[in-house]
């Protein structure tokens, strides 16, 4: 099966969604299965590839794009929903 995620960067802990991915399926970056989703993933946006506590650093790219504004699950989606951004 090909990957329906890519992940950017080493330090990284979301992943891309390359396609849209439904609540339950599994999610790819190569051939092997890492996890399934627990929510609906759009094509482009940020799936969590571990557990994520309340106030810790979401990582894109290797670059810290917010914290989690709640504790967060692996499979979750991450969005401003449930990310804040020091400053605001």
């Amino acid at each position: 099966m090909k990957p329906n995620a890519i992940i950017v960067h080493p330090a990284d802990n979301v992943a891309i969604a390359l396609e849209d991915i439904g609540q339950g399926e599994d999610v790819r970056t190569g051939e092997e299965v890492l996890f399934r989703t627990i929510s609906s993933i759009a094509y482009s946006h940020k799936v969590l590839l571990e557990d994520v506590a309340t106030g810790q650093d979401v990582i894109k790219y290797g670059e810290i794009i917010g914290q989690a504004a709640e504790d967060l699950k692996q499979g979750e989606w991450v969005h401003t929903h449930n990310l804040t951004i020091k400053g605001e």
